[in-house]
């Protein structure tokens, strides 16, 4: 095949960036933006809002002092005030300035999405309306909900899919998505929620996959191979939380590998936010976000 000189000049050229930009540093060094966003869950500064030192009006500056992009409220940081359209324009406002986006709200304490008894299921689904309602105001995308409930593994799916679905037309109404986090027993069984998930069968729910929680048994210490559920709730997942504790003297995280589970998010073809959740305690928080966004970037890089 005949090729003229501009022709092979710009193949050539072509050829040679792509084996640059395919080594992970070359790749840091000059500047190649990653598709992925990364967020920061407020339950990563838990102690120091539990402590007094930070209130919920001051995470997005401190989340923006940090160099990340968007904020996963908790909503027991700010419980009573789900209602308070002067105190969520206050917040929205303070976004905007600081220039981050308010991504979801994680909701907990508001009842058993999978009760036995659908009077207790509705009564939930009644308690998460004003968060729905909240995070519409404040331009989030979702909120995060328990999928607990009690009975056979059967049973529980079919509890916390009923429970789902009514949730999500009300989060329809609003555009606002309804998306469930591995957080404990059942919940922690990516074949368990994966099947709940099928069942809901609603374009508002999803998942929230979170690195670290695949415990099932806190008592035994049981857990569900973290690898195997990433890859069946990546494809429902509406976020992902990157989760850490400790970190070795390379900057990995010590427990799990975070190149293997952001090559499954990456093969499952996400291209929301990526939450750090710092729990460690070997550093200080702010220390412990930090190593997490520099790992989260160092790996963002190899993809």
């Amino acid at each position: 095949m005949h090729i003229n000189r501009r022709n092979f000049i710009r193949t050539s050229a072509a050829f040679v960036g792509a084996t640059v930009l395919a080594t992970p540093a070359m790749a840091s060094v000059l500047g190649t933006k990653s598709r992925y966003r990364i967020s920061l869950a407020e339950w990563s500064f838990h102690k120091a809002i539990f402590a007094g030192e930070m209130s919920n009006l001051d995470f997005p500056r401190v989340t923006r002092e940090l160099g990340m992009e968007g904020v996963e409220y908790v909503n027991q940081f700010f419980k009573d005030k789900a209602k308070d359209e002067k105190y969520l324009a206050e917040l929205k406002k303070i976004t905007k300035n600081e220039g981050v986006s308010n991504v979801l709200i994680m909701c907990d304490g508001e009842g058993m999405v999978g009760h036995p008894e659908k009077s207790e299921r509705e009564k939930t689904v009644e308690n998460h309306k004003k968060w729905i309602d909240a995070a519409a105001f404040l331009g989030c995308h979702a909120i995060r909900v328990n999928a607990g409930s009690r009975g056979t593994f059967e049973e529980q799916q079919k509890l916390a899919a009923d429970g789902l679905h009514m949730l999500c037309e009300y989060g329809d109404k609003k555009k606002i998505n309804v998306i469930v986090e591995n957080h404990g027993g059942l919940s922690s069984n990516g074949d368990w929620l994966s099947g709940v998930m099928k069942m809901v069968d609603h374009k508002r729910v999803g998942t929230l996959p979170d690195f670290g929680n695949f415990t099932l048994d806190w008592n035994t210490g049981e857990s569900y191979d973290r690898y195997k559920g990433m890859e069946q709730l990546m494809p429902y997942a509406k976020g992902v939380s990157a989760k850490s504790n400790v970190f070795n003297a390379e900057g990995d995280e010590a427990n799990m590998d975070y190149y293997r589970l952001m090559k499954i998010v990456d093969d499952a073809g996400y291209k929301g936010f990526v939450g750090v959740e710092f729990e460690g305690s070997e550093l200080s928080e702010r220390d412990g976000v930090i190593a997490t966004k520099k790992l989260l970037e160092k790996v963002f890089a190899t993809l």
